[in-house]
């Protein structure tokens, strides 16, 4: 494992994200003190239960069972469908009984 301040780390974070991709551990400190560490997903064969939904997210796409998306945007307007006869929710409805 690495030692890096975060002053570093930011001016170099392409060279540590590369190392990490080769495997390495980085412990990122503030003054001296750690208060991270930054791994890469290949060493992970499973997802601790108190993970949040990113985290999550991240293992999975990483294992290819999702896709990320590409960038943050909001959602784009859509053409409703016109549908002939009874409405979606209608027929659900007569399905149910």
């Amino acid at each position: 494992m690495q030692l890096v301040g975060i002053r570093d780390l930011k001016n170099r974070l392409a060279y540590y994200l590369g190392k990490v991709k080769k495997g390495n551990n980085i412990i990122v400190t503030d003054r001296g003190m750690p208060v991270a560490i930054i791994h890469n997903f290949d060493n992970f064969d499973r997802v601790e239960e108190n993970t949040d939904a990113e985290e999550r997210l991240a293992f999975y796409a990483k294992q290819g069972l999702i896709t990320m998306p590409k960038k943050h945007t909001a959602f784009t307007s859509f053409k409703r469908a016109k549908v002939k006869g009874s409405s979606i929710s209608e027929t659900i409805i007569k399905e149910r009984f």
